[in-house]
């Protein structure tokens, strides 16, 4: 059996999966937060599949997951490897018996050096350090968490696959932003992309899915998340995508702005006094849905606006009217396209946005089933109409699984 631990670090948390490969399925997976709080507190689930002993067979019909939560003083990330560990031992699957091959890690920000997954070693990690510049809440993050999983797992490779990789197939003309050159140069600042492991991976699913080989496709991929974003994939090759320098460009999230005009940033210093702190602030923080509507999430959205809440039915056309421009901007990139998906939180769950995302473009041979769309689901499925030219699809995003994916792969060379 070829294990794979996948970690996704944050600055006070962590979340992880331990991932069965041969059969591409979870046996654990757990989050240990609070770091560094007074109390902090860990989660740890076993799934069916570990239960029942893992395999291809699959757990039985009635066999659930089950759950162990815990509270305790967690000081640092070391600390929380150790409880992760200490509930691996006490609840399983048993890292004894299934000890991993290989640990993978997602790391936000690999600028313009790291373009595929990649071996972590000492001048990986000061790299890794270097460009948290770019990235200042997350590189740092994941840093602490590479160096308390190589504390905890010293014996097995370690993996870093960055977020950014995926759109380092960019032209210069899609990444370079029109500023001066020099300036642009000596501070890396060009567009960078983010969300690349989730568009790779649906990409990818849709291709297998359909049947048809995927340097033939031409795709867009709606990531609707909390944070959101959108790429033109044409054969299987990021060509454009709607996050920037940061993940703060593109799309309206739930409380990030998207797109907005420079110059908004410079009326606010002079006309209302905000500093550069209050300003990253408003942007990342109180803007978005969050920010037109006073919440975050797009199910409060939807529901308020059933309701004739006005700031909320302006948040939702808002939303959809950023998501129409980008889908119209990505068809003339990519001259035409053969499937739309849809993922995320939003993406897959949000029949409504996804109505309203493509009701315009019938004149590209887009042509939804209404009642496929309406339908709830939890695989990959269609939900255009079969007379459709363009195939729209929800393809549930897997970025563990595509992490342990790429992870595995460079343990085996």
């Amino acid at each position: 059996m070829s294990v794979v631990l996948v970690i996704n670090s944050g600055s006070s948390s962590f979340k992880y999966q331990l991932l069965d490969m041969d059969a591409e399925t979870v046996l654990a997976s757990g989050l240990v937060e609070r770091i560094g709080e007074p109390t902090g507190g860990a989660s740890h689930t076993v799934t069916a599949a570990a239960l029942a002993g893992g395999g291809g067979a699959g757990p039985a019909p009635t066999m659930l997951d089950a759950t162990y939560r815990r509270e305790l003083p967690i000081p640092d990330h070391t600390a929380g490897f150790r409880v992760m560990l200490e509930a691996f031992a006490e609840h399983g699957p048993s890292l004894a018996d299934r000890p991993p091959v290989a640990v993978g890690h997602r790391v936000v920000h690999g600028g313009a050096r790291f373009f595929e997954p990649t071996l972590i070693t000492p001048l990986v990690e000061i790299n890794i350090d270097e460009l948290s510049v770019l990235a200042p809440l997350h590189n740092p993050a994941n840093l602490a968490g590479i160096v308390a999983a190589k504390h905890a797992f010293p014996d097995v490779p370690h993996v870093a696959v960055f977020d950014t990789a995926f759109h380092q197939t960019l032209a210069p003309a899609a990444y370079t932003y029109a500023i001066d050159a020099e300036l642009a140069a000596h501070h890396r600042i060009r567009r960078y992309g983010f969300h690349g492991t989730s568009h790779k991976f649906v990409s990818e699913e849709a291709a297998a899915f359909l049947g048809r080989p995927l340097p033939e496709l031409k795709q867009i991929v709606f990531h609707l998340g909390n944070g959101a974003s959108v790429t033109a994939i044409d054969g299987g090759r990021s060509v454009d995508t709607s996050m920037g320098l940061t993940p703060l460009e593109g799309l309206v999230m739930g409380t990030r702005s998207g797109d907005v005009d420079p110059a908004v940033l410079l009326q606010l210093a002079r006309r209302a006094g905000l500093g550069i702190d209050e300003l990253d602030d408003l942007l990342n923080k109180r803007s978005g849905l969050r920010g037109l509507a006073g919440v975050a999430d797009m199910r409060d959205i939807l529901e308020r606006a059933e309701r004739g809440d006005a700031a909320a039915a302006l948040a939702f056309d808002v939303y959809v009217h950023r998501l129409r421009a980008y889908a119209g901007a990505y068809l003339a990139q990519l001259g035409g396209v053969d499937v739309i998906s849809f993922t995320a939180g939003v993406g897959e769950n949000a029949a409504p946005v996804r109505a309203a995302a493509v009701a315009t473009l019938g004149f590209a041979g887009v042509e939804l089933d209404a009642e496929r769309n309406a339908a709830r689901g939890r695989g990959i499925r269609v939900i255009s109409t079969d007379a459709s030219a363009v195939t729209v699809l929800v393809v549930p995003t897997n970025e563990e699984l595509e992490i342990a994916r790429q992870t595995l792969a460079v343990a085996r060379a």
